[in-house]
């Protein structure tokens, strides 16, 4: 039999209501044929409030007994959806992590998957079960703990396990129903896409698009695993929802397929650092250890061989960033005559690859933004995307501009 794999998350599963709504989904694809492997989330809030019990009995927490903690919610939703699907006469039966298994490494709450072996799945599917119900989010390490992926990693979960049984497709789930040109919250003219590319989506995700995990993006463009994102709560036909897959597979795109923004981001300056072979490096070095995500870079013009260091990172990383530069000064290994953070910032950025084959995509983004009366403070690009930095109180007008002037409410 093929195989499809359908992952919900935590607002499709948040209620029994809604489990059962997801069960007759798969019991839809059941009838078509298909064996089904269903990755769940725990129900809408339940991670949430495990995580906070951990942290108010143990603000230090073990990060083992943290994973044991917080990975019970995806093991609760697993058994009722099993439930649920055996009530309407449908073979299933709930599988936790190290069931399976689903190897990971020994990084506690921010794991990795090695590998997933098909056999114990598949004898199962073998023996008249039509539907195998497994607990996202979490794995079994080397030493026999329970692991969990991070914050989104169900989403990884349904597309590791769509690449190691060769799944004809993973659908994912959500409460939106597809990929959208931008934020349809903020541009009313927003467009759901029939199909973007792998890499689109990427950047998208990446650059602050909340409809699917960074990782299971990476995952589904290395392994070629068929997405498709689409809502639990709207009528479903072969034609719902968007198809992430290959960019052969687009026949024509717009130049520019999406406005992504953060409004999370910081804007911080080391300022008169000397200009030096290896400030930099000093710098990022002690960035990274620190464990801030640098975005974007730009270094200001020398003089009189002094010059200041911009930079952009994540706003809840400005602690972590401000105590990694200030231990390199304290050790003598840079001098530098302040630090300076600017919170009022949002990134807005530009995706799209049509940008490979397409010149002045840069310069019509940054004449919008002059029009508007928007300041650039930082730029910074890719072969498929171009990022600036602005004033947040412009950000809305920003999305809402760049989408009008790229007409991408136009289908291409």
């Amino acid at each position: 039999m093929p195989t499809l794999v359908m992952k919900f998350g935590g607002t499709s599963v948040a209620n029994l209501d809604r489990i059962r709504r997801a069960a007759k989904r798969v019991g839809v694809e059941v009838a078509k044929g298909y064996d089904v492997i269903v990755i769940v989330s725990a129900m809408a809030g339940k991670t949430n409030e495990l995580v906070g019990w951990v942290n108010e009995t143990s603000p230090l927490f073990d990060a083992r007994e943290y994973d044991a903690v917080v990975s019970s919610g995806e093991n609760i939703t697993a058994g009722l959806m099993a439930l649920t699907l055996q009530e309407m006469d449908i073979p299933a039966r709930s599988w936790q992590g190290w069931q399976v298994p689903l190897m990971t490494n020994s990084a506690h709450s921010q794991a990795r998957i090695e590998d997933i072996p098909p056999h114990n799945i598949n004898q199962k599917f073998a023996e008249g079960m039509k539907v195998a119900v497994v607990a996202g989010f979490q794995g079994v390490s080397p030493e026999g703990r329970i692991t969990t992926l991070g914050r989104g990693g169900s989403d990884t979960t349904a597309v590791a396990f769509a690449a190691a049984f060769e799944a004809e497709r993973c659908d994912i789930y959500t409460d939106v129903d597809g990929v959208y040109t931008t934020d349809p919250r903020i541009c009313t003219k927003a467009r759901k896409l029939e199909k973007i590319s792998f890499e689109e989506m990427l950047e998208l995700a990446s650059l602050g698009a909340k409809v699917l995990q960074t990782r299971s993006v990476e995952l589904a463009m290395r392994y070629k695993v068929k997405l498709r994102v689409l809502s639990s709560f709207e009528e479903q036909s072969d034609t719902a929802g968007t198809l992430v897959v290959d960019e052969e597979e687009i026949m024509e795109s717009n130049v520019v397929s999406g406005v992504a923004y953060s409004r999370d981001e910081a804007k911080m300056t080391v300022v008169s650092v000397q200009d030096r072979p290896g400030v930099a490096a000093t710098i990022f070095n002690a960035l990274s250890e620190g464990g801030v995500n640098v975005d974007m870079i730009v270094q200001n013009v020398s003089e009189e061989g002094i010059t200041d260091m911009t930079f952009s990172c994540p706003t809840d990383q400005v602690a972590r960033a401000e105590k990694a530069m200030n231990a390199v000064k304290d050790a003598g290994e840079l001098e530098f005559e302040d630090l300076l953070v600017d919170y009022d910032v949002c990134k807005v950025s530009v995706v799209g690859i049509g940008m490979r084959s397409q010149s002045g995509v840069a310069a019509k983004m940054f004449k919008i933004l002059s029009d508007e009366g928007i300041n650039i403070k930082v730029i910074t690009t890719s072969e498929i995307k171009i990022s600036v930095l602005i004033d947040r109180k412009y950000m809305e007008l920003a999305v809402q501009a760049l989408h009008d002037a790229f007409e991408l409410d136009k289908a291409a």
